[in-house]
């Protein structure tokens, strides 16, 4: 097991992630239009803003009509679909003014193919026996940075000091951190620790990067999840990925877990072609698990239709989101409630019905938030093993109090969850 070195900042053990794709979320597509969404997004519950990459997008080589957000021309600018630079710090101010956090997705392995290093610093570029700049993992648009010189890595730190003094940004996302060398993020870190205690987020599920980054990708998750909804699965072996993962990975890292995101949505399937009914009762588990739950943009409308990546195709928002209230019980109780801070355990229950229903306790100081969630169609009566919890319960959706006591059965509907607090 790697051990970590860095100490992840305290807000981010009860917060929530919020991805935006400020291109697709308004007809506008910029900060300004995405700003009047906060304060719904903080009554949801919101506790972090991670946006996609901000900065602006290379001509050469561009994807569809508008390009990948993934292939940067220039770090220190502002891609001009979204505004000003001025409008993004007015952006985060008002965010952090909410009492929420904003984190900036970093692409630190490629740029675009026109990036003005290529201008100016060539040598920053890995090159082929021809002396030609290349991709190594398939991707057209971008070409791979050299992080065997040294000037390169230095312009990359000052780059990302960059947000952080000018926008005063809480953290970054960092694309497939696994492709970049470990020593870098080591060095990035401690040298913007200089400036203010980021949150430091892995694209990675690679063990050994967790020295550095403060939560990683649930990925294994996410992947056997997908097995569950074609009946590939059982519920006891999902109870096993959850359960490696509270022992095989360092105890001051933890997981992000969805079930979208801008990768997932765009390529792989909304969550309703991925799962099905087994959409809500795993982003039940996503929030209450020992972990960091993301949701996407447009997740709460709920957006049924993959976005285009490379082109505009706005969310198509209609009035009060019809997962707003599912959401904000959930990310306030995550926020809220101290047994749900990261590091505090889970424990298992057993039940009559383990083939169908997760259920698990977790607690902290007296306070206790218990879960049974029913992952088949069938409408089953639960009944919890003696021993493990008992008293006054509260249901968070409905707000009625239960008497839990021995031998008693909880009614579950299909993919229904029932979460009880005290």
């Amino acid at each position: 097991m790697t051990l970590k070195s860095f100490n992840p900042v305290p807000w981010s053990k009860s917060t929530t992630i919020y991805e935006v794709n400020v291109r697709q979320y308004t007809v506008e597509g910029t900060f300004e239009a995405f700003s009047k969404h906060l304060p719904r997004l903080k009554d949801m519950g919101v506790g972090t803003l991670w946006f996609m990459p901000i900065t602006p997008i290379s001509v050469q080589g561009r994807l569809g009509s508008l390009g990948s957000y993934y292939a940067c021309s220039d770090y220190t600018a502002i891609n001009p679909e979204f505004g000003t630079i001025d409008d993004f710090r007015e952006l985060v101010a008002y965010a952090h003014s909410l009492g929420m956090k904003v984190i900036i997705d970093w692409v630190a392995n490629h740029t675009g193919q026109d990036h003005i290093w290529t201008q100016t610093n060539p040598g920053f570029y890995k090159k082929n026996a021809e002396g030609a700049m290349y991709d190594s993992n398939g991707w057209n648009d971008v070409i791979d940075l050299n992080y065997y010189d040294g000037l390169m890595r230095k312009a990359m730190i000052d780059a990302m000091r960059f947000w952080v003094l000018e926008c005063d940004i809480d953290g970054f996302r960092c694309d497939m951190a696994h492709l970049v060398p470990l020593d870098f993020w080591r060095r990035a870190r401690i040298e913007l620790s200089e400036v203010k205690d980021l949150f430091w987020l892995g694209e990675t599920e690679d063990i050994h990067y967790l020295e550095v980054f403060d939560a990683c990708y649930a990925w294994t998750w996410m992947h056997e999840t997908e097995k569950l909804g074609k009946g590939q699965l059982s519920v006891s072996q999902l109870r096993n990925v959850l359960q490696n993962y509270q022992v095989s990975f360092p105890s001051n890292t933890t997981q992000l877990f969805f079930t979208s995101n801008h990768d997932e949505n765009s390529w792989n399937g909304t969550e309703y072609e991925k799962y099905g009914p087994f959409a809500k009762p795993l982003a039940v588990i996503s929030t209450l698990w020992n972990g960091i739950p993301l949701i996407y943009s447009g997740q709460e409308q709920p957006n049924h239709k993959r976005l285009k990546f490379f082109d505009k195709d706005r969310i198509e928002w209609g009035g009060q989101p019809a997962l707003h209230e599912f959401y904000k019980t959930l990310f306030q109780l995550h926020r809220d409630h101290p047994a749900l801070a990261f590091g505090n355990e889970v424990q298992w229950i057993p039940t009559n019905a383990d083939e169908y229903v997760m259920a698990f306790v977790r607690r902290f100081e007296g306070r206790e938030v218990l879960a049974l969630i029913n992952l088949s169609p069938n409408h089953s009566f639960v009944q919890l093993k003696e021993g493990y919890v008992s008293g006054v319960y509260a249901n968070v959706f409905t707000h009625e109090k239960v008497d839990v006591i021995p031998f008693q059965s909880f009614e579950l509907r299909a993919y229904e969850s029932l979460i009880l607090v005290k």
